[in-house]
C-alpha cells in the first residue's frame, strides 16, 4: 500500500497547484468600500441654468448599472438619460433630457462596492430658485431587510467555515496526527468544508437581489444571477467554489490515506523525531514523510487561494499600496484560520477524543507554539492593515470602523491572556503525565506481586485439588453455558439482551467520561481551551462586521469633501438658521429640563445640527442619552434618525445633517436622564 502512497500525493499536489494557479492569475484586483466624496451640481447649490448632466465622485471606483443614479424632477419624475457613463477616475455621470424648468431636483444613487456592501443615497439640488417637491426617497437600502441580513450571515459562514476548514487540517498535520483518525475532528473539519461551500453557494444566489432591489423574490432570479457572473465578485465566489472542490480532493486523502500512517507507532511524539514506527516496514517511514510534506504544501496552496478570494474582493484590494496590501491580507487570513481554526479542534479533540487516542502534552504544546507564531503574524499584519485603512489616530474614535477595530484588538488581548492561562495548564498536564506513569508503574508492579503470591498458593494445594475444584467449575460454567444457550435460542432473553448492550455501552461511556475528567490540570485545559473559542466566536464576528463597514481614513476623506463642498454650496446665502426649544419631563428625579434644537441654514442639504440641553435654572447639564429624528410626514420621508456628539456639557452636535427636501418638518427629540426616564418631544419647522 505504501508504494502507491507518494504518486498519490504528487499527484494530489500538482492537481492543486494546476487548479490553484489557473484561478490566481485570471483573478483580478475589484474595487473597495467606496463613498461620495463630491458632485455636480453640489450637494444643495442653486444653480443658474439647468446643467446638462449630474456628476457623481466616489472615494473610489465603483460597479454601476442602467439605474444606479437617477435625477427626479420636483413632481417626482425621472429626468435622466441613458447610462452612467465614467469618463475617467472615479466621477461617474448621467446625462439629462434638455428644456428642466426651475425647482429643486433630486439625485438618487445605488452603486456597489466590491466589498460586496451597496453604497446608497440621495441629496438635491435646485435650478433658479428652490421649490416644493413631492419626491419620497426611502431611508432603507438594499442591505437592510431580510436579504441584507441573509447575506450578512452567509458572510459570517462562509469565515467560520474556513477558519474550521483550514485550522482543523492545520491541527491535525502539524499538531496531532492521530486526530486524522478520531470521528469527532474529521467530522469538525469536514462540516466546515461544508458550511463554506453551503454559504458560498447561497452569497452567489443572494448577490444579485442584495445589490439591487433587495426582495427576497429576486433571489431565484436567473437574469440577475447570469449578471452577478459577469462581475468580478460572482468570479471571486465561482473561483471559491473551485478550491473548495480541491479541498475535498485534500479532505479525502488527509482522512484516507494519511490516517491510515497514523494509525501505527506512536503518531504523538513522531513528529518530534523520537523514531516511532508506523507499522509499515523499513519504506513506510520515508512515504509518510512524503505523504505529510504533500498534505501540507496542497493544504497550504488551497487555503491561500480560498484567503485570496476574500482578499481580491474586499478592502485590501483597492487603495493606498494594494500589491502590498492583497498579500498581507491572505497571510493575515491564514493566521486567523491556524489560531481560531486550530483552537476549535483542540476543543473538540479535548471533549471527544477517545481515551484510547487521547490529545498528549507534545500535541498541545506543538499548538502552542503554532498559535504563538500566529498572533505575531497577527500583530504584524494588523498593525500594517490599520495604518491603512485608518491613516490618523483620531480615525481610531472618531469612524465606525476605528471603534470595531478597538473592540477586535480588546478581543484578541483576551483571548492572548486565556492562553497564557491553557500554558499554565499544559505545564501542569505534563507534570501530572509523570506522576501518573509514577503510579501505573507502582500499581502493575503490585499486581505482578499479588500473581505471584496467587500462583505460590496454588502450588501448595494437595495435588488434585484445583484440578477437581477446576472440573467442578468447568461443569458448572459448561452446564450455565448451555443453560443460557436454549434460552437464547428460544427467544426469551432478547429483550435482556438488548437492555444489558445499552447498559454496556452507557458503562463504557461513562468510564472514558471518568478516566478523562480524572486529571485536574486536563480539566482546567479544557475550561480554558473552551473560554479561548468563545471569545474566538465573538471576535469572528467582529471581523466580519469589519470586512463590510467603510473603513476609516475613506470616511474621514468623504466627511472633510462633503463639508467643503456644502461650504462651497452655501456661500453668500442669507443665514436661515432655525432654532426650536422644547421643554421636557422624564418623570424621574431631575428629569425636567428644556432642550433646544439649532438647525443652520435649515435648507434642503447639509445642515448642522445642535442641540442644548439645561435644567430649571437655566444652567446646562448632561444626560446620558439625547437623538433626533426628523419626518416629513406629507411625503411620507422618514423618520431620518440623527445621532449628535457630544461636545461639551448640555451640548451635542451634528455635521453634515442630510434634508433631502424642504417641507414642514416634524423634529422630535428623545432625552433619557436615567436607565429607565426618558420622553420624546417634538415641535414642527419650516426647511426651505
Amino acid at each position: 500500500m505504501t508504494q502507491t502512497i507518494a504518486p498519490r500525493v504528487r499527484t494530489l499536489v500538482l492537481l492543486i497547484l494546476a487548479v490553484a494557479g489557473a484561478l490566481l492569475a485570471g483573478a483580478a484586483p475589484a474595487s473597495a468600500h467606496a463613498a461620495l466624496t463630491g458632485s455636480d451640481p453640489a450637494q444643495g447649490a442653486v444653480v443658474d441654468t439647468a446643467p446638462t448632466q449630474v456628476s457623481l465622485t466616489f472615494s473610489e471606483p465603483v460597479a454601476v448599472g442602467d439605474d444606479s443614479v437617477r435625477v427626479l424632477d420636483p413632481k417626482g419624475e425621472r429626468v435622466d438619460k441613458g447610462v452612467p457613463a465614467n469618463p475617467g477616475g472615479t466621477t461617474y455621470g448621467v446625462r439629462l433630457v434638455s428644456g428642466l424648468p426651475d425647482g429643486t431636483y433630486t439625485v438618487a444613487y445605488q452603486v456597489v462596492s466590491a466589498d460586496s456592501h451597496p453604497v446608497a443615497g440621495a441629496f438635491t439640488f435646485s435650478i433658479g430658485a428652490p421649490s416644493e417637491t413631492t419626491v419620497s426617497v426611502s431611508a432603507q437600502g438594499s442591505d437592510d431587510g431580510l436579504v441584507g441580513w441573509l447575506y450578512g450571515f452567509g458572510r459570517y459562514v462562509s469565515y467560520a467555515g474556513f477558519v474550521v476548514l483550514a485550522g482543523g487540517a492545520a491541527f491535525v498535520l502539524a499538531c496531532w496526527a492521530p486526530g486524522a483518525r478520531v470521528r469527532a475532528v474529521q467530522r469538525l473539519v469536514v462540516s466546515g468544508w461544508l458550511a463554506l461551500t453551503a454559504a458560498t453557494l447561497g452569497l452567489l444566489m443572494l448577490r444579485g437581489s442584495y445589490t439591487t432591489s433587495g426582495k427576497i423574490g429576486d433571489v431565484f432570479d436567473l437574469e440577475l444571477l447570469g449578471d452577478v457572473l459577469q462581475t468580478k465578485t460572482g468570479a471571486a465566489l465561482v473561483s471559491r467554489l473551485l478550491l473548495l472542490a480541491a479541498a475535498a480532493l485534500f479532505i479525502a486523502v488527509l482522512f484516507g490515506a494519511y490516517a491510515r500512517t497514523a494509525d501505527g507507532g506512536a503518531p504523538d511524539h513522531a513528529a518530534e523525531g523520537d523514531g516511532g514506527s508506523d507499522g509499515e516496514g523499513d519504506g513506510g517511514e520515508p512515504d509518510k514523510r512524503d505523504l505529510t510534506f504533500g498534505l501540507a504544501l496542497g493544504g497550504t496552496v488551497v487555503a491561500a487561494g480560498l484567503a485570496a478570494s476574500w482578499a481580491m474582493s474586499e478592502h485590501a484590494s483597492q487603495g493606498l499600496q494594494a500589491g502590498v496590501a492583497m498579500p498581507v491580507d491572505v497571510v493575515h487570513l491564514l493566521a486567523v484560520a491556524a489560531w481560531l481554526g486550530g483552537l476549535t479542534a483542540l476543543l473538540v479533540a479535548l471533549y471527544r477524543a477517545p481515551v484510547e487516542t487521547p490529545v498528549g502534552r507534545d500535541a498541545v504544546r506543538r499548538f502552542s507554539r503554532l498559535a504563538f507564531g500566529s498572533v505575531v503574524t497577527l500583530a504584524v499584519t494588523g498593525v500594517y492593515q490599520s495604518w491603512r485603512q485608518l491613516g490618523s489616530w483620531s480615525a481610531f474614535t472618531d469612524t465606525r470602523y476605528g471603534q470595531l477595530l478597538l473592540v477586535k484588538i480588546a478581543l484578541v488581548a483576551v483571548m492572548v491572556a486565556v492562553a497564557f492561562l491553557s500554558r499554565r495548564w499544559t505545564q501542569r498536564l505534563a507534570d501530572a503525565r509523570v506522576s501518573l506513569a509514577s503510579e501505573e508503574a507502582a500499581r502493575s508492579e503490585g499486581a505482578e506481586r499479588a500473581e505471584e503470591a496467587e500462583r505460590a498458593e496454588e502450588e501448595k494445594q494437595p495435588a488434585g485439588a484445583a484440578p477437581a475444584e477446576a472440573s467442578g467449575t468447568s461443569a458448572v460454567s459448561e452446564a450455565s453455558k448451555a443453560s443460557d444457550a436454549e434460552r437464547a435460542e428460544a427467544g426469551h432473553d432478547s429483550v435482556r439482551a438488548a437492555q444489558l448492550a445499552r447498559q454496556r455501552a452507557a458503562t463504557e461511556a461513562a468510564r472514558q467520561k471518568r478516566l478523562r475528567d480524572a486529571d485536574p490540570n486536563r480539566f482546567g485545559l479544557r475550561r480554558s481551551v473552551l473560554a479561548e473559542a468563545g471569545v474566538a466566536v465573538v471576535l469572528l464576528a467582529v471581523t466580519t462586521v469589519l470586512t463590510q463597514t467603510e473603513p476609516g481614513r475613506t470616511e474621514q476623506d468623504a466627511k472633510a469633501a462633503t463639508a467643503s463642498s456644502a461650504s462651497a454650496s452655501t456661500t453668500g446665502q442669507g443665514s436661515g438658521a432655525v432654532s426650536l426649544t422644547m421643554p421636557f419631563d422624564t418623570g424621574g428625579a431631575n428629569g425636567k429640563g428644556v432642550v433646544s434644537v439649532d438647525l443652520d441654514p435649515a435648507q434642503a442639504g447639509d445642515n448642522a445640527l445642535h442641540v442644548y440641553v439645561e435644567g430649571p435654572d437655566g444652567t446646562p447639564v448632561d444626560v446620558p442619552e439625547v437623538k433626533i429624528a426628523l419626518t416629513l410626514a406629507a411625503q411620507d420621508i422618514g423618520p431620518l434618525p440623527v445621532a449628535p456628539d457630544h461636545v461639551t456639557t448640555g451640548h451635542w452636535s451634528a455635521s453634515k445633517v442630510q434634508i433631502p427636501m424642504a417641507g414642514d418638518w416634524k423634529v422630535e427629540v428623545t432625552v433619557r436622564t436615567s436607565d429607565i426616564d426618558q420622553v420624546t418631544v417634538s415641535k414642527n419647522a419650516q426647511i426651505g
